[in-house]
């Protein structure tokens, strides 16, 4: 008879002396993609570029774009479904519903609240945040203090991007990239589980002029000229971008295996920000993250903002690569400039 397996040892940071919060968990995942698949065959008809251009500078083969009468809360209720039903609760249990979102149905109301509509969660408040393609870190990190706080039980957040109504089809640098879709969490305690162990953030808007959309704000409303100009399409210096990326993913993700007294060893699975291939590489490599840990799902959707991680998270307990009691690290990065890393006991 073999041995028992010995018993994992890490630090919860937020287990201090004297701490009476509770701990929080995702108890419930889901994502939704649009039925839509452009190929990267499709965009050569579009503008100048091939699917081996594609393939080899981004890791993107397709991605899923949402029908014209779909938006942003429609993809991101649809998550929240499956979400709810992942977890076995009920839309009237949710206390709290937070959308990581840049492309929200509209300036106000936020689509947190057109989901909470869609969806029959009459009990919860609602609100959006915006941290671009970091969204969904910082919104676990936002819905946790909520559980901690036992200022709520029940808290969903999503992820939700209709990115194809940003973006500029006639620029071939930035339109192979970007795709569709929606994932979501439902958060609560659970009292045999340390859950969210720890969640680093930063921002440096010193370099928010690296990846912006200008016009549709109090700065350069939209006016014919705005529109002219493209002002309200995505843009962004790639080079600059990918340097910043990789270093700032890096250095998140260390310091919350630090914080956990971890090793990259430990880790089951590791989902970063599905952005490119040569990003998620190049994190990888100097985090010493093997094949067998990564999770990468960018070659089917591309990079989804605010749902990407989500999406991936789910996809990942699908396929069982997390099961109850791993050690899973996500880390993003994302237009503001914004990054963050989360180390979490499944």
């Amino acid at each position: 008879m073999s041995a028992p397996a010995p018993a994992r040892k890490f630090k919860n940071p937020r287990a201090k002396h004297g701490f009476q919060g509770r701990t929080c968990s995702i108890i419930g995942v889901g994502s939704y993609l649009p039925e839509r698949i452009v190929t990267n065959a499709d965009l050569a008809l579009m503008v100048d570029t091939s699917d081996e251009w594609i393939i080899s500078r981004t890791g993107i083969k397709e991605r899923r774009l949402a029908a014209k009468d779909q938006y942003t809360s429609d993809l991101g209720a649809a998550a929240a479904k499956r979400a709810l039903e992942n977890a076995g609760i009920l839309a009237e249990e949710i206390d709290l519903i937070i959308v990581a979102t840049i492309t929200p149905d509209m300036p106000f109301p936020s689509t947190a609240c057109l989901v909470q509509q869609k969806i029959g969660a009459r009990k919860a408040a609602a609100f959006d945040i915006e941290a671009a393609c970091s969204g969904f870190i910082f919104g676990l990190e936002i819905g946790q203090q909520f559980i901690m706080s036992r200022t709520y039980n029940t808290v969903l957040v999503i992820g939700a991007e209709k990115l194809s109504t940003i973006i500029d089809w006639k620029d071939r640098n930035t339109c192979v990239l970007f795709g569709d879709g929606a994932g979501a969490a439902i958060l609560q305690h659970r009292p045999d589980a340390h859950g969210l162990l720890t969640a680093c953030m930063g921002s440096d808007g010193n370099k928010a002029d690296l990846l912006s959309m200008p016009g549709g704000g109090s700065k350069c409303p939209a006016t014919m000229e705005s529109v002219h100009a493209k002002l309200h399409y995505l843009r962004m210096d790639g080079k600059e971008t990918f340097k910043n990326a990789v270093n700032a993913m890096y250095v998140a993700a260390e310091e919350a295996l630090r914080r956990c007294e971890l090793e990259i060893g430990q880790i089951k699975c590791v989902i970063p920000h599905q952005a490119n291939r040569r990003i998620i590489d190049a994190v990888a490599d100097r985090l010493g993250v093997t094949e067998q840990q990564l999770f990468v799902n960018l070659h089917r959707y591309g990079n989804t903002s605010a749902a990407s991680v989500a999406i991936a998270l789910d996809e990942a307990v699908q396929e069982k690569r997390i099961e109850r009691g791993d050690l899973v690290l996500l880390v993003v990065f994302g237009a503001g400039l914004t990054w963050g890393a989360a180390v979490i006991e499944w």
